[in-house]
């Protein structure tokens, strides 16, 4: 076993506490070489919270900041924790929901976003329903570094989907697996500008078409930790009128229900991306 995984084991068996500790520490040692992602972050709490004070976003920008450094820890238990290290660390509703649809056959796609947790998220909910899940990612540049993640992430979950592989979504959707999705990332191609947070934020269309083609049944997969440590999931209800909208009001849908979640907590969210990168023609990069 290399070195480093070694590491991420012990780290994936510590107390909730303690990780949490450690991430503080983390984030105050690693706070000058974090530079740019921090100015992303920043930007982007500028942009969304403007009814805050300079003083209050300073402030959840500290505390993303930790969730961030966090978040890395918890991809280190997502991959490697025994399930008996995972027990009790969560509860969730809307469960049955998910499974009578998974025992009848049917395709799932558990729409979400990227929360400094989520891949933490996606393997409590496999232990709460005793079957691994599929996941869409974006694959790393770098061959060893994506080597070393699809392995650890293939001993929980499987093999994961390429983002842009969209006929293997579909065989995994029609196959009857759910498979965990998100749509909030900048989008540079089929997409359409709609608010989040009163920003225009492009947003992909074509998620509707998916669950169509791939005659499955869309529900909001949404969660968050909360200050004891532990771990809230939560399985909803097809949003109405989502699937049967036009795909530029599908995503104004998701962008709304979204933004409703992440303001419950704001400083779990994944801040660090260029959210706004790709503008509206005519308007300034709100990044330079």
């Amino acid at each position: 076993m290399a070195p480093l995984e070694w590491f991420a084991r012990l780290l994936a068996r510590l107390p909730q506490a303690l990780l949490w500790w450690l991430a503080g520490v983390l984030t105050v040692l690693s706070w000058p070489v974090l530079g740019k992602r921090r100015r992303v972050a920043a930007r982007n709490l500028d942009l969304c919270f403007p009814e805050l004070s300079p003083t209050a976003r300073r402030a959840l920008l500290r505390a993303n900041q930790r969730a961030t450094v966090m978040g890395v820890l918890e991809l280190f238990r997502a991959w490697y924790a025994p399930s008996s290290a995972l027990v009790g660390l969560a509860r969730i509703e809307g469960l049955p929901r998910l499974q009578a649809a998974l025992d009848a056959g049917q395709g799932v796609l558990l729409f979400t976003g990227h929360f400094t947790h989520t891949e933490l998220a996606v393997r409590l909910l496999s232990e709460l329903l005793g079957r691994p899940l599929r996941g869409v990612v974006r694959r790393h540049k770098t061959v060893c570094l994506e080597d070393a993640v699809e392995r650890a992430r293939a001993r929980v979950f499987g093999a994961t989907l390429e983002k842009k592989d969209t006929r293997g979504l579909l065989r995994a959707l029609q196959s009857g697996h759910a498979v965990v999705y998100s749509a909030d990332q900048n989008f540079n191609y089929q997409h359409a500008f709609v608010p989040f947070f009163g920003v225009p934020a492009a947003t992909l269309l074509t998620t509707p078409e998916l669950v169509r083609r791939g005659r499955a049944t869309m529900m909001p997969f949404w969660f968050h930790r909360d200050p004891d440590g532990s771990y809230a999931l939560r399985i909803g209800e097809a949003w109405p009128d989502w699937l049967a909208s036009d795909p530029a009001r599908s995503a104004e849908i998701y962008m709304r229900e979204l933004e409703t979640v992440v303001r419950e907590h704001p400083e779990q969210y994944l801040w660090v991306h260029r959210r706004f990168k790709t503008r509206p023609e005519g308007s300034p990069d709100v990044y330079r």
